[in-house]
């Protein structure tokens, strides 16, 4: 009887000791976050808007966090393969992504059997940049300002270039129409790199495009011309360049943006961590006029606020596309 008493005493006591040791096994661990590594997953290949800022945020995150923060470039379906990956990874704080305005509020509205919901498989870090979208013109052009356009709009229908069908740019202009009562012809193109050269070459009238993407042309001014950008305000990289709010649209506001996100299920430590690290990165004065030098600006969302901030957009995306019939098919 003894024997048995002690056996379930012995039994008892090392399972207790068990769960202990786990216990401050995982104390240890979410203490000593990051312990190795951080991986950043950008869903859109390298050089392009959402490369820049991530790399640019990921080097200055890794003073504060004290390990590296490795890149890693998985392109494709609209930036929804690469942040898939992110949402089944380990959901450790070591592997985050960038998130996108099209990845987290727009995709989900146009892409079928979508391989995770934004809505529910990430944990909102920092919005780390945003920029206004840019729509330019051949210098040679008689479109001078944003009432021309639509002049000329209304009098024969203009094409305009954009990254891609359901792209935030797309978007853009769809969202223009609607709101300038006026009809365009979209042309999609995989990138600037083949919409920058029809609109110099005269096959498409108008340009729109991330402004990062086309400032160097438009600053240079030789060959294109911006005539507004979509902000609420004129960006500091383009001061002559009008916003289409105080050209034609009054309240006018698009921008693109871009967020860094965790899996969900993160631990609450090393989320706190990462906005931290993400935080400072995004006040100190390099990143900042890094950012200004292709014509963005930091962020200063987190957490929560990131996520209000995400649904104000879903619903705006959604219900353009809802009246627009809008579709990647």
């Amino acid at each position: 009887m003894k024997t048995r008493k002690h056996s379930r005493a012995v039994l008892g006591f090392g399972l207790r000791a068990a769960i202990l040791a786990v216990a401050t096994a995982g104390a240890v661990q979410a203490a000593s976050f990051p312990n190795q590594p951080v991986t950043l997953i950008v869903p859109f290949p390298p050089g392009g808007t959402t490369d820049i800022a991530a790399r640019t945020v990921a080097q200055a995150m890794e003073k504060a966090l004290g390990e590296s923060v490795v890149v890693d470039n998985r392109a494709g379906a609209g930036g929804n393969i690469g942040m898939a990956a992110v949402a089944r990874a380990k959901a450790d704080g070591h592997t985050i992504g960038m998130g996108t305005i099209g990845t987290q509020t727009i995709n989900q509205f146009l892409y079928k059997d979508m391989a995770f919901d934004p809505t529910k498989d990430f944990e909102p870090i920092a919005l780390v940049m945003t920029t206004p979208n840019v729509i330019a013109v051949n210098a040679k052009s008689d479109i001078k300002d944003m009432k021309s356009l639509v002049a000329a709009a209304k009098e024969g229908k203009l094409t305009y270039a954009s990254p891609g069908v359901g792209s935030s740019v797309h978007l853009t202009g769809a969202y223009l129409e609607q709101e300038l009562g006026i009809e365009m012809l979209h042309v999609p193109f995989k990138g600037v790199a083949g919409s920058m050269p029809a609109l110099i070459g005269g096959q498409v009238d108008i340009l729109l495009d991330n402004l990062p993407s086309t400032l160097a042309q438009i600053q240079d001014g030789s060959k294109v011309r911006g005539i507004a950008v979509t902000s609420a305000e004129r960006s500091p990289s383009v001061p002559d360049v009008p916003t289409v709010a105080e050209s034609v649209v009054p309240e006018f506001g698009v921008t693109a943006w871009f967020a860094l996100y965790a899996p969900k299920g993160t631990p609450p430590e090393a989320l706190s961590k990462l906005t931290e690290a993400a935080t400072q990165a995004l006040a100190s004065k390099e990143v900042q006029e890094r950012f200004q030098t292709f014509g963005a600006q930091a962020g200063s969302l987190s957490g929560e606020d990131l996520r209000a901030f995400e649904e104000e957009e879903r619903a705006r995306w959604s219900k353009l596309i809802k009246e627009r019939n809008i579709s990647t098919q």
